[in-house]
């Protein structure tokens, strides 16, 4: 049990440290931003609201209990990948596709000893019905 916790935990220092540094800017809508999303073509109304929904994720994770809410900022934050990376790729910018894979990694083992954990704890709990 202890060797699952340390790992989850270094899996989810380093998601919540790496989603907290993007959403921050994002957040406050700095000129850096702004300008990847000017060059993404979206429109900035979205950039504040992504950055909010980002360090909510990060907060939900981080937090104990609430194991249902955790699967859905888990899954928000698959989204928001996704769509970066595929935007990124969209717009020719495909030579920084493979940040994006260090940060699926991270998540994956996040995710995936967040629920060895919960197994760890209580196996009845871990139903998906």
């Amino acid at each position: 049990m202890k060797k699952t916790t340390v790992l989850y935990w270094i899996f989810t220092g380093l998601l919540a440290v790496g989603i907290t540094m993007s959403a921050i800017p994002d957040a406050l809508s700095v000129k850096e931003a702004r300008d990847v999303f000017q060059h993404l073509g979206y429109p900035m109304y979205l950039l504040p609201f992504l950055g909010v929904a980002k360090l909510l994720a990060v907060i939900a994770i981080v937090t104990p209990g609430h194991p249902r809410l955790k699967e859905w900022a888990y899954a928000g934050l698959v989204y928001d990948l996704t769509g970066a990376l595929y935007s990124g790729i969209a717009v020719g910018d495909a030579a920084t596709s493979w940040m994006f894979l260090i940060f699926f990694a991270v998540l994956a083992g996040s995710y995936i000893y967040h629920h060895k954990r919960l197994k760890e704890k209580d196996p009845s709990k871990l139903s998906v019905a």
